[in-house]
């Protein structure tokens, strides 16, 4: 059946995980291949789930706000941190993204396979808004409605949390962004009970101007 992505969703799609499989889940391989190379600053990790990518961030130097709808998320996130020693880099904010503002703009704004109850393509239009003037847009998302770990109970997502490379660029005002990278890629992964996961990725790139 199909199901909108509230927070009853995520809480639930949290407390399945009673191993804490997804809670160990390492990095996007793509977040130190897109920004690796920047000067630390602010980040917003938007959608950070088990906090994975928003402590790779506070490890490298990143002040980081990372925001998730999911409390059960987030303290698996802290618990993460905490252990890490990354805990004083991080701030951790239980927030509905389609509806919280963060009151400032960042440095960094990345999101990795977050699925807000709104349409993705408007989800993206929203927190590139919260990218300072010389700040970097890092988009990593689901093609073609595949994704990680979420939908291997018999639900599925609606078609609009669906992306494609030229959609999202589409998005961004060639007067106000350069994009720096759009593409589509599939790798595979190793998901609970050693089962092989294929992941169908769009991952964009861009630098605001203004």
């Amino acid at each position: 059946m199909t199901h909108a992505f509230d927070q009853d969703y995520w809480e639930q799609h949290w407390h399945r995980d009673e191993a804490g499989a997804m809670s160990g889940n390492p990095p996007s391989p793509y977040l130190a291949r897109e920004v690796g190379d920047l000067v630390p600053g602010t980040a917003l990790d938007a959608g950070c789930g088990a906090g994975a990518e928003a402590i790779w961030l506070a490890t490298h130097g990143w002040e980081v706000t990372a925001a998730d709808i999911s409390g059960e998320a987030l303290a698996r996130a802290a618990e993460r941190a905490a252990a890490s020693g990354t805990a004083e880099r991080v701030r951790w904010v239980e927030a509905d993204l389609g509806v919280w503002e963060p009151g400032e703009r960042f440095d960094l704004v990345t999101t990795h396979y977050a699925h807000p109850a709104m349409p993705q393509l408007d989800f993206y239009d929203r927190i590139a808004g919260w990218v300072a003037p010389g700040g970097t847009l890092l988009i990593v998302g689901h093609l073609h409605g595949h994704g990680a770990g979420g939908h291997e109970h018999g639900d599925h997502p609606p078609a609009e949390a669906s992306v494609t490379a030229a959609a999202v660029t589409a998005r961004l005002d060639r007067a106000e962004w350069d994009v720096a990278t759009a593409e589509e890629a599939q790798r595979t992964l190793t998901g609970p009970g050693s089962r092989e996961v294929t992941l169908h990725d769009v991952v964009v790139r861009a630098v605001r101007r203004t």
